[in-house]
């Protein structure tokens, strides 16, 4: 086990352009399992090949366990990575494709049989010991390229989307898996996405990146919470933020007619701007039944049983969109229009030209 630091690592692949990782500083404590979540592009995977030792490190540095790993090449940072492909070997069983890289190590087959023995049991493929891949779901395949980790009792795990190539219902068996998995383990471990569900189901802190620099990193309920700018707000949570460019008015911002009041702590911050970005999450908009409200015309509904989310347009503002949470079984159709109500107090409010959160 072993604390992963990065203090001001960069990664430029044209000289003069912008750096795929921009100056990353982000601690990863002893045991944790982080994700580094962001959308295509942001530099997730570059950052995590960087600590891999498979991208050399233009600025900063990457520590393990307190050693600078810059000039260390991968096969001597005693990390084991899990990819997107499971890259095993087709005619191996899985005992020898979990055994391979102790064999290469020249390790002992007492040793061998009871470290791979104890994975096996771990992630439960004993009774697929003596199959071949090919005989094996995508799951279990995904778990016999854990266990080739596991056996190896690295410092570091990386994990590198890992669950792309499964089905959504086997997805999320697996991420439960795996997050349980690192528990019990205690292993420090670097997990990168681009599922935001995934992401914040999974890890103890998460880190938001966009074209290549760390916009927060935090625990899964401080991101959603307090969002330290609008594209985390907008990124974090599904269905997403809904995120509005407003008018100021003298105590607050209107919206689809009305005055909606902000805290004299956001006024203040906020100087002398006309216009706020203002978000709510659909779980903060209430449907009125009293014909109060701001008034909203349905696009689509969908419907999950327990609770339904409206897709709606402002009847004033056809530009203007919301999404707006409602009861299971709505009765709400395409085409109505509703009446909704904004909470004050659950409003997140961020600067419309740099994006930052304004008011703490």
């Amino acid at each position: 086990m072993a604390e992963v630091v990065f203090e001001q690592a960069s990664r430029i692949y044209t000289p003069g352009a912008k750096p795929a990782v921009d100056r990353l500083d982000m601690t990863v404590a002893d045991g944790e399992l982080v994700v580094l979540v962001g959308p295509s592009g942001s530099g997730k995977s570059t950052a995590l090949r960087m600590l891999a030792g498979l991208e050399p490190i233009d600025a900063g540095s990457v520590k393990i366990d307190g050693r600078n790993v810059v000039d260390v090449p991968s096969k001597d940072r005693d990390i084991a990575m899990v990819f997107q492909s499971y890259a095993l070997y087709p005619s191996k069983t899985v005992r020898d494709n979990m055994a391979f890289p102790l064999k290469m190590r020249g390790m002992d087959k007492a040793e061998q049989a009871k470290r791979v023995n104890d994975a096996a049991e771990l992630l439960g493929l004993t009774e697929y010991l003596d199959r071949k891949p090919k005989a094996l779901s995508g799951g279990q395949r995904q778990r016999v390229a854990m266990g080739r980790a596991i056996v190896r009792e690295p410092q570091v795990f990386l994990m590198d989307e890992p669950l792309s190539n499964l089905d959504a219902k086997m997805r999320v068996q697996t991420r439960s898996q795996i997050a349980g998995l690192q528990n019990r383990l205690a292993v420090s471990t670097v997990y990168v996405t681009h599922d935001q569900v995934e992401a914040m189901t999974m890890g103890d802190r998460v880190a938001v990146l966009r074209d290549g620099r760390l916009q927060q990193y935090a625990t899964p309920s401080d991101l959603y919470d307090h969002p330290d700018n609008a594209f985390v707000a907008g990124f974090i949570g599904s269905p997403a933020m809904n995120l509005m460019d407003l008018r100021r008015t003298g105590d607050g911002v209107s919206l689809g007619g009305s005055e909606i009041p902000l805290a004299r702590t956001i006024r203040d911050a906020a100087g002398s701007s006309d216009t706020l970005t203002v978000g709510v999450r659909p779980e903060d908009l209430s449907l009125e039944s009293d014909g109060g409200g701001i008034k909203a015309v349905v696009d689509v509904v969908e419907e999950l049983g327990s609770e339904s989310y409206l897709y709606a347009h402002m009847a004033e503002h056809p530009d203007t969109t919301l999404v707006v949470r409602g009861p299971g079984r709505t009765k709400v159709r395409y085409g109505e229009t509703i009446a909704v109500r904004v909470d004050p107090d659950a409003l997140h409010v961020f600067d419309a030209t740099s994006g930052e959160r304004v008011g703490g």
